[in-house]
C-alpha cells in the first residue's frame, strides 16, 4: 500500500492534492523506495516502474509533469504527450480529472484553489521561487484570484539554516522579516521558516485559507530531503479537481 499525505482541509470532495511518500517503490539505495524523479541518477526503470504504480492507483488519469528550474513560469496543462514536458514551476487547470504533479525534497509544494473549486493551480516554491514571485505568478495566471491554499511538506525551519545571500533576498521582500527568519547558532547566519514566508506571501495575494501541517521533510524519514542526504530522490505532490456530477 502507498502511503501518501494529504491536506486536512474541507474540500476533499472538490479538489484531491496528496504528496507521496517514500513507501512501496522499485528504486533502490539512496533512491529508496518510491522516487519519481527522472534527473537525479536512479536507475531509469526503477522510475519508469514507480510511475507506472501511480498511474495505476490514480486510475490513468491524464498527469502533467514540469522540468523544474527555480523560477515563475506558470503554464496551462496539457493531456496532450506530443508537448513534451514543459520548463516551468508552476501549472495550472480548470479541467477535471486532469492531474497536476510538481516534485520536491525539501521545497514546498503549494496547491491553489479558486473560491468556486474550478480553477486550479500548483506552484514548487523553493526560497529561490519564492524570492522571484512564484505564487504571485500563479495567483496572477489563474482566471479567478485563488482564495485557499495547501502548502504540503518542506523542509523546516529547526533543520534550515541559510546564510547571508538568503537572508538579504528574503529581506527585501515585504513581509515581516522576524516572521520567518529565527536565530541561528552563527549570528551570520538564520533560520528560515519556509511554511511561514509562503503563507506570508499567499495572504498578501488576497489568499485567505492557507492550510499547512508543517511536515519537515529533514526530520521525518518518510519523506525524501536534499539537504540531509544528498543524493536522494523526490516526493510528487499531484493535485486535480474532481469531476463535478
Amino acid at each position: 500500500m502507498t502511503a501518501w499525505v494529504e491536506p486536512h482541509w474541507p474540500w476533499g470532495e472538490q479538489v484531491r492534492a496528496l504528496t507521496t511518500t517514500r513507501d512501496d517503490g522499485r528504486s533502490e539505495g539512496p533512491f529508496a523506495q518510491f522516487n519519481l524523479a527522472t534527473h537525479v541518477g536512479d536507475d531509469p526503470a526503477a522510475v519508469a516502474a514507480n510511475r507506472k504504480h501511480l498511474d495505476g492507483l490514480l486510475g490513468g488519469l491524464p498527469m502533467q509533469w514540469l522540468e523544474q528550474v527555480h523560477g515563475t513560469d506558470i503554464v496551462h496543462a496539457s493531456a496532450d504527450p506530443s508537448r513534451g514536458v514543459p520548463v516551468a514551476d508552476g501549472v495550472w487547470t480548470d479541467e477535471p480529472d486532469m492531474v497536476l504533479a510538481v516534485l520536491t525534497a525539501d521545497c514546498l509544494p503549494v496547491v491553489l484553489v479558486d473560491a468556486d473549486c474550478r480553477n486550479l493551480a500548483l506552484v514548487h516554491a523553493g526560497w529561490r521561487g519564492l524570492v522571484a514571485g512564484v505564487l504571485t505568478a500563479a495567483c496572477e495566471t489563474l482566471p479567478y484570484r485563488p482564495r485557499m491554499a495547501w502548502i504540503g511538506p518542506g523542509i523546516g525551519p529547526e533543520a534550515y539554516e541559510v546564510g547571508g545571500e538568503v537572508l538579504e533576498a528574503v529581506a527585501r521582500l515585504p513581509v515581516p522579516e522576524e516572521a520567518v527568519i529565527l536565530p541561528a547558532a552563527d549570528p551570520g547566519k538564520g533560520r528560515l521558516d519556509l511554511f511561514a514566508l509562503a503563507q506570508r506571501l499567499l495572504e498578501r495575494e488576497g489568499v485567505s485559507d492557507v492550510f499547512c501541517e508543517r511536515h519537515c521533510t529533514y526530520g521525518d524519514r518518510r519523506f525524501y530531503s536534499y539537504r540531509r542526504d544528498g543524493q536522494t530522490g523526490r516526493m510528487a505532490t499531484l493535485a486535480w479537481l474532481r469531476h463535478r456530477t
